[in-house]
């Protein structure tokens, strides 16, 4: 599909001409998506110290023809000359545990919102519901009752036309309010603008499966629980560098709360469990941050008023003679794309401005970027792989190490080039992911340091892959070979698509109407949980970032079954897990034909 041709097709024009184009309030200054491309090509060449001319049209040619999407921010905002962020989303800064503290967390979030970022917070500082407040000697309400104060915020700002809201709300697994975090979002419609994560540790999951006591606790500040003689343990805790004294306010069996985390998850497809303790040990900057929250789909975690700077290279437009008798993919002219793509990413650190000056200070200190893929299940499809066999397994794990090695080795370059990350030492050198790398990529960066202090991350990419006509969803199967998509553009006007996924429709348009699918069309609700874990497993260990995945379960999947998906995602190594089981409850933002309802709203992802 060429992109300068007369049209492209009606939900890719759609989506460009309403959340992408610029129009200044005048006049639509993009007349066509080529128009976006020179913009956002110009806008980030401009950074570069000399040669833009050059680097403007290597960063177009990348763009053309949908071969790299950037986050949708950059796309929205690059080159518009707008005071808008280009980064699509951030978790802030630990919110104090007093009433100024909150209320100073949520005009942060507000400033972050308005100007089109996402944002994350953690909610394990407050006290939990009953304890004693510090100074007034008031009862706590607990840290679920300020989360519909954020919601409602979110909403407030959806009504002055501000881009669609996400959020990220996360609590640790021994906070004395767990239990009331699993059920917030028992009633429809609560708390709509957030997606929820609990933060497992791995001495929870050991007490799970050892059916141990799980004592549930906050550092004690002398204003907690009455009465005398409380038993007390050190614990690392959010906020603080240093194990600190905490007060047990109960205990419960663990296997009981892991019970109730997954079968709300069930129920409700929430909450996710973020593997925190893994998510720390596997950062490349632990030497200097602990992260305890991630953007609102998952896919970056960070510390306190770090930023993810999203873009995706599109896997389908590197296959060479789709379904035919020569496919293959091509990996070399991947692997050059990669090297450009990261470039342009880091460029946008220079290009953005930022809604708070410590969201620029973190940016700029670690240059932290997230290079990821789309269109995995129709390049798979393409190349006659089934999407969780052995064989598919093998060629995705082998595209993200390539782009991983590949995204490492440019950034090198950039460092020998523009210099390190601000925050680098050579403690970097010592991080658990950094010494799975190849020698070569160790060896250039003690020698020249690295640019960016993360380079990959797999994001949902719902926006942008409707943008590239209708590709697969980032590392995601195919949800269905033909589906209906309800879009809301940024007025809040629904317009519903009936879809052909990308792939079918190329080899409908090569075999005609009549001829039988191959069986490589597999669609998400017709895989077992099981392939979809083995996928997301084996591009973990070549991502330094993580994994928006979503393992999709029939509604009729038996619970004993299910119980064990979020063990298996642990004993896999994996970040974190998120399903969805349709409910068959409100209207779907993306369904089968025949009516079956997907997890991801595209208004709350971070694209």
């Amino acid at each position: 599909m060429s992109v300068t041709g007369p049209a492209i097709r009606d939900i890719s024009h759609y989506i460009w001409h309403s959340r992408y184009r610029f129009d200044d309030g005048v006049a639509s200054r993009d007349r066509s998506i080529a128009d976006t491309w020179r913009r956002v090509a110009g806008a980030l060449a401009a950074v570069e110290p000399a040669d833009t001319d050059t680097w403007a049209r290597r960063f177009r040619d990348l763009l053309d023809d949908f071969r790299f999407l950037p986050g949708g921010r950059i796309l929205a905002g690059c080159g518009t000359g707008r005071r808008v962020t280009l980064f699509n989303c951030f978790v802030m800064g630990h919110i104090e545990d007093s009433l100024d503290g909150i209320f100073d967390a949520l005009k942060e979030g507000a400033l972050t919102m308005q100007q089109g970022g996402g944002v994350g917070y953690d909610f394990s500082t407050l006290r939990p519901a009953g304890s004693r407040t510090r100074g007034a000697g008031r009862i706590a309400s607990g840290p679920v009752s300020f989360l519909s104060i954020w919601d409602a915020m979110c909403d407030t700002l959806l009504s002055t036309g501000s881009r669609r809201g996400a959020m990220m709300a996360t609590l640790r697994c021994d906070h004395p309010d767990i239990e009331s975090f699993v059920d917030a979002k028992r009633e429809p419609g609560s708390l709509s603008h957030f997606n929820l994560s609990v933060l497992a540790t791995d001495a929870f999951m050991r007490a799970v499966r050892a059916d141990e006591a799980w004592p549930l606790v906050f550092p004690d500040d002398g204003h907690g629980v009455n009465g005398q003689g409380a038993r007390h343990v050190e614990r690392a805790w959010s906020g603080s560098a240093q194990t600190v004294r905490c007060r047990v306010h109960r205990s419960v069996r663990a296997r009981d709360l892991w019970e109730h985390i997954v079968r709300s998850s069930y129920e409700r497809s929430e909450p996710g469990v973020l593997f925190i303790d893994r998510i720390n040990r596997l950062n490349n900057l632990s030497y200097r941050e602990i992260i305890s929250a991630t953007n609102p789909c998952g896919e970056v975690p960070l510390p306190p008023y770090g930023a993810c700077n999203l873009g995706s290279l599109n896997l389908v437009r590197f296959v060479v003679d789709p379904f035919g008798p020569n496919r293959h993919f091509d990996m070399d002219r991947f692997r050059q794309a990669a090297g450009v793509a990261v470039r342009m990413l880091d460029n946008v650190v220079d290009a953005s401005s930022f809604p708070l000056p410590q969201q620029a200070k973190q940016a700029s200190g670690s240059r932290r970027i997230g290079l990821g893929i789309t269109g995995l299940a129709d390049c798979l499809t393409m190349l006659g792989l089934v999407y969780g066999d052995d064989a598919s397994l093998r060629f995705a794990g082998d595209v993200v190490r390539n782009l991983c090695h590949e995204a490492y080795r440019s950034s090198i370059d950039l460092a020998r080039e523009k210099g390190a990350f601000p925050f680098f030492e050579p403690a970097y050198l010592d991080g658990a992911f950094v010494r799975t790398l190849p020698d070569d990529i160790r060896d250039g960066i003690a020698r020249d340091g690295i640019r960016n202090s993360h380079l990959v991350a797999i994001a949902p990419t719902g926006t942008i892959s409707l943008l590239a006509d209708n590709v697969s969803s980032g590392l995601e199967p195919i949800f269905d070979i033909e589906q209906r998509r309800r879009v809301i553009d940024a007025t809040g006007r629904a317009r519903t698509f009936e879809l052909r996924d990308h792939a079918y429709r190329l080899w409908r348009e090569k075999f005609g109407e009549q001829a039988e699918p191959p069986p490589t069309f597999v669609t998400a609700r017709h895989l077992d949980p099981e392939r979809h874990l083995r996928m997301q497993a084996a591009l973990q260990p070549y991502v330094d970032n993580a994994i928006s995945k979503t393992i999709n379960v029939p509604a009729r999947f038996d619970f004993e079954r299910y119980r064990s998906i979020h063990d298996r995602a642990f004993d896999l190594g994996l970040k974190g897990c998120t399903t969805f089981r349709p409910q068959g409850a409100g209207e779907a933002v993306l369904s089968a034909v025949d009516g079956d309802a997907h997890c991801c709203s595209i208004d709350r992802e971070a694209d």
